[in-house]
């Protein structure tokens, strides 16, 4: 398996990229590709004593930053690091690409660079929001602000094949993201998306609130990517605020403190659970190829996870499988 880690990505690149490397294949044995400027990688590699650890480098001259304006040009460079990363997945030298850089930029890099699977109009970012059982695969979560429900239907179908694959459900709950659970309520593309979903052979359970999504009641949840990156951003600004306030209510005095100390395995065990770094990643899913997008504030963590999910990605043959899906749509 080789990894291609676009090392200049992150806001601190390149030394969580580097030292996420340095741990992954340490434990994994597995081929990285460090993509980015030698110069500033391979002294931090010497320093680290790699030995005989599988990660090379490939050069690129440039970075694409956070405030870079993605014009054809940029998309179309041959010399910054996402889009070197990404051509070594289309030209067969890497498996997956992981990038910690603009999500936008890696969007149309991918699109550019690899095109679509084919028969999907839009590729879609999806994210693994922590529910009361597990996990729920939510897509789009800000890719494309303006939707069909075509476009929807096809995020489901994606949708489902990631919890298949990479959560281990074998017939995922689709749910539809709306703001109540009958079936006539929400927006036209709500109203319109349902139809389509029904009709489906997925195992569509109708409209979800944020209740159904947050407790558990489905697998899988769609909507447009407006939407669905509003609810992302929410859900991550609620759970860091619940966290700092109880941090704060328990070590207010010391009886709470010792009270604290006694509870401490639940709150770590809760932390983890909310904690957006143990994901690290999100799969821009119906590019053709594999590429994964973690945050711009990702720490060495955070890509660790991102490279550990793109190793279970190729491992259970994720893109065969999205290819498979659409296929068999396509020919019903």
């Amino acid at each position: 398996m080789r990894i291609a880690l676009d090392a200049m990505g992150s806001d601190e690149h390149p030394h969580p990229e580097v030292q996420a490397a340095l741990d992954f294949t340490r434990q994994y044995k597995e081929k990285i590709l460090l993509v980015g400027d030698a110069a500033l990688l391979q002294p931090l590699l010497d320093e680290s004593g790699t030995g005989d650890l599988p990660i090379g480098i490939v050069h690129a001259d440039e970075t694409f930053s956070m405030t870079d304006k993605i014009s054809g040009r940029v998309l179309r460079s041959v010399k910054n690091s996402m889009g070197v990363a990404i051509d070594l997945v289309k030209n067969g030298q890497a498996d997956v690409v992981v990038t910690a850089g603009n999500t936008g930029g890696a969007m149309g890099m991918g699109l550019a660079r690899l095109g679509r699977i084919r028969g999907i109009k839009r590729p879609a970012l999806s994210a693994l929001f922590p529910v009361a059982n597990g996990h729920c695969v939510v897509a789009d979560i800000g890719a494309n602000a303006e939707c069909k429900p075509e476009y929807l239907l096809q995020f489901a179908i994606m949708g489902a094949v990631y919890a298949q694959k990479l959560i281990g459900v074998e017939n995922p709950r689709v749910g539809l993201l709306s703001n109540g659970e009958e079936p006539g309520k929400g927006n036209q593309l709500t109203k319109e998306s349902y139809k389509l979903l029904e009709q489906s052979d997925l195992n569509f359970i109708g409209n979800v609130e944020g209740k159904e999504l947050f407790g558990g009641e489905a697998d899988v949840v769609v909507t447009d990517g407006f939407t669905g990156n509003i609810l992302l951003k929410t859900s991550e600004a609620v759970a860091k605020l619940l966290v700092d306030r109880l941090r704060s209510e328990l070590t207010a005095n010391p009886l709470r403190q010792a009270g604290a100390l006694l509870a401490k395995p639940a709150f770590q065990a809760i932390k983890k659970q909310l904690d957006p770094t143990e994901v690290g990643a999100v799969p821009l899913l119906g590019l053709d190829g594999l590429v994964l997008v973690a945050h711009g504030r990702s720490n060495a963590k955070a890509m660790f996870n991102a490279l550990k999910l793109a190793h279970q990605a190729v491992s259970v043959d994720m893109m065969e499988s999205l290819r498979s899906a659409i296929e068999a749509r396509i020919n019903q």
